[in-house]
């Protein structure tokens, strides 16, 4: 490892540090809540939703490669990267169901906001349940690519239009944060970025070592298979 290398991490991890400390102990509160000190998780929620969205459409990019090209390392890609996203959906569904409850006085209010996230994580957890579901690795790999690209319209119908076609909701509109707020949302954005990065090259690491090995071991297998068939058929 080098020493650019180790002091990228830890760069990365004091700048995720410092992001989550100021977020809970230097921003002052919104009045304008119900509960102001709450408005903290706004600078952790708004990120999970930005970096789930380069997320995503990293994932779309890769399938459309693996289309192209038919590699099954652009589907691990389009895959791990698609997995991250789901992540990060389920972190920004969480964060605002504890802003909810407090706001709200319940965790799921029926709010178009809600339902759109609920939706869409409905749609990407199709998505590795239909892998799961195919053996054959070309086979899968082709069927995800394509599901992936349908998928894509959903993306922003869930996260843009179909949220913003209503005045009936229940998420605070015109709020509006002071200058410390945006600058603790940015360095979490850009730490939660680097760590999506960070997580997708070892999870891609992982997974091609893992394809190559089941090469491998396909490759012996089939020059195997003939040597046997030579041997019985000089016994014959």
């Amino acid at each position: 490892m080098t020493n650019t290398l180790k002091l990228g991490r830890v760069g990365l991890l004091l700048l995720v540090c410092t992001s989550v400390a100021a977020g809970f102990l230097w921003l002052p509160p919104v009045p304008m809540f119900v509960s102001p000190a709450l408005a903290r998780i706004a600078v952790f929620h708004i990120p999970c939703s930005l970096v789930g969205s380069v997320a995503t459409a990293v994932g779309v990019w890769y399938a459309v490669c693996y289309l192209k090209n038919r590699r099954l390392e652009d589907d691990i890609k389009s895959s791990v990267s698609l997995g991250l996203a789901l992540l990060l959906w389920t972190l920004t569904t969480v964060t605002g169901a504890i802003f909810a409850n407090a706001e709200w006085g319940a965790y799921w209010s029926w709010d178009i906001k809600q339902i759109s996230i609920v939706m869409l994580l409905l749609i990407y957890c199709a998505y590795f349940a239909l892998r799961t579901a195919i053996d054959d690795g070309r086979k899968r790999a082709t069927v995800s690519a394509v599901y992936t690209l349908f998928a894509l319209v959903s993306v922003p119908f869930l996260t843009l239009i179909l949220p913003n076609s209503t005045p009936n909701t229940l998420h605070p509109k015109n709020v509006v944060f002071g200058g410390e707020y945006w600058l603790v949302l940015t360095a979490f954005s850009v730490s939660l970025t680097l760590i999506y990065v960070w997580a997708f090259r070892v999870h891609v690491a992982l997974e091609t070592v893992q394809l190559r090995l089941s090469r491998l071991a396909r490759a012996a297998s089939q020059t195997r298979v003939p040597a046997k068939a030579v041997v019985v058929e000089g016994r014959l």
